[in-house]
């Protein structure tokens, strides 16, 4: 399954897929890849908002950032 959304700042159109790389290793769970134009980031989408790993901290913990989100759409 994937899905699309616009965010709402930027109202930038994202697409995501599902994480096929299997366990997360942090306590952070990523169950979606956002599409990006350099390949792809570790994301969570939920219906109006979506937690999208930016960057990861000297321990290797991600760095999220929280997105409001509209137009959520899941394709099968």
């Amino acid at each position: 399954m994937f899905g699309s959304f616009i965010e709402k700042d930027v109202k930038g159109n994202h697409t995501y897929v599902p994480n096929d790389e299997g366990e997360n290793t942090s306590t952070w769970e990523f169950p979606h890849k956002l599409i990006t134009n350099d390949g792809f980031r570790y994301a969570r989408v939920l219906q109006t908002v979506a937690y999208i790993a930016v960057d990861e901290d000297a321990y290797g913990q991600p760095i999220v950032e929280k997105w409001d989100i509209y137009s959520h759409r899941q394709m099968a």
